[in-house]
């Protein structure tokens, strides 16, 4: 897949640090984890409902 070297991961890192500032990224990563959560508990009642 892609190769991302630290050096890259370090220039993204700080890319999304200057769009968004240091207090909107913990707002951010609680949303997507929320959002992951969703999916995850969508996929279980999908699971669910088909072996029934």
């Amino acid at each position: 897949m892609f190769g991302l070297g630290m050096q890259e991961i370090l220039v993204i890192a700080l890319i999304v640090l200057l769009l968004f500032g240091g207090k909107k990224i913990p707002e951010l990563m609680k949303g997507l984890g929320k959002g992951v959560k969703s999916f995850k508990d969508g996929m279980k009642e999908g699971d669910e409902e088909l072996k029934n």
